[in-house]
This record gives C-alpha cells, sequence and structure tokens, in this order.
C-alpha cells in the first residue's frame, strides 16, 4: 500500500464569510487546490471548563499531504480562535484524475 499523497484538512469557524475569504487566500497561495464550505454545522464542546454548543461553518481543504504544515500554519495565523480546529485526514483512494488535479493545483514544497 503507497502513502496517502493528498488529504483534506477540516477547519471551523464560527463565521462562514470568513472561512471563504481563508480559502480564496490558500488557493490564491496554491497551498490548496479547493474548499468545500458547510455553512450550518453544530459544534457541542468542553472548553474553559463549561460545556458550548454553538453554531459554526466548515470548510474541508484539498491539498498535499507535503503542505499540510504550511496550510495549518497559515491558518493559525490568520483564525480568531485561540486554539482553531485545524486536521488532516488522508486520502486513501478516489479518483486518479482528481488527484492528478489537486496536485497540479497546489505547489509542491522544496
Amino acid at each position: 500500500m503507497t502513502e496517502p499523497v493528498i488529504c483534506e484538512v477540516v477547519v471551523t469557524a464560527e463565521d462562514g464569510s470568513w472561512l471563504v475569504e481563508l480559502t480564496r487566500s490558500l488557493v490564491s497561495e496554491r497551498l490548496v487546490a479547493c474548499g468545500h464550505h458547510v455553512e450550518a454545522i453544530r459544534s457541542v464542546y468542553r472548553w474553559d471548563g463549561a460545556i458550548h454548543d454553538e453554531p459554526e461553518a466548515r470548510v474541508s481543504l484539498h491539498t498535499r499531504m507535503s503542505l499540510v504544515d504550511r496550510v495549518v500554519e497559515r491558518v493559525r495565523e490568520r483564525h480568531p480562535y485561540e486554539v482553531p480546529c485545524v486536521i488532516a485526514l488522508p486520502v486513501v483512494g478516489g479518483n486518479p484524475d482528481y488527484v492528478a488535479w489537486v496536485l497540479a493545483e497546489t505547489t509542491d514544497p522544496v
């Protein structure tokens, strides 16, 4: 089995419009090929000893595994949350043409 070459990076935020602007920036920098947005999700979590139940938005960013650290760095620099959700999930299969497109639209770090 070969190692995954692309992944999906999930980011959540309170403001869906902010996530769209973040996605545009990351696409412009060629750090991600695209982002699929879901404007209405509900997050239940514990923070500072209290349980929260909040509306949020989510984006699934498609990129190279080798760019995950740079994507995480950019999100952490810009995100309004103290500890933003930024997780990478490996893509272990899929349409080879789509995988090739993601690779073509992102920058190969050297």
